[in-house]
């Protein structure tokens, strides 16, 4: 059980530091769109990844438990960030831009989910 606890704890150190320069790199790509793309970039990715790593366990990979704790639990849970999403769309209305924040919800949540199912589908082959 410790050692799968320190799996987690490390795969959600790395996810967190991947989300750190995921979001720096589209921050400089949108630096002038006002609308927060380096959560949306993260968000779209995680759910990727997540169909991806787990279409490839169920069909593809067998991996130990404590592995796919790490990367499902860990990674990802360090690595993608609805709560910001949540906080940036809140701001997004607050501001007075309604608009984007639909444009944020429907682009992380349709796009997410589309990408989970293509991900699933490419792990499993």
């Amino acid at each position: 059980m410790v050692l799968r606890l320190l799996l987690i704890a490390l795969g959600g150190a790395a996810g967190t530091l991947a989300r750190y320069g995921t979001a720096l790199t589209a921050a400089r790509w949108s630096a002038r769109l006002a609308f927060p793309l380096g959560t949306l970039a993260v968000n779209l990715i995680g759910c990727f990844l997540a169909g991806l790593l787990a279409g490839m366990f169920v069909e593809r990979v067998a991996v130990r438990e404590d592995v796919r704790l790490a990367l499902l639990v860990g990674f990802l849970g360090g690595f993608t960030t609805f709560s910001a999403f949540g906080l940036e769309t809140f701001a997004l209305g607050r501001d007075g831009r309604a608009g984007a924040a639909l444009v944020n919800v429907l682009a992380s949540n349709l796009l997410g989910i589309l990408l989970v199912w293509v991900g699933y589908r490419v792990g499993r082959g």
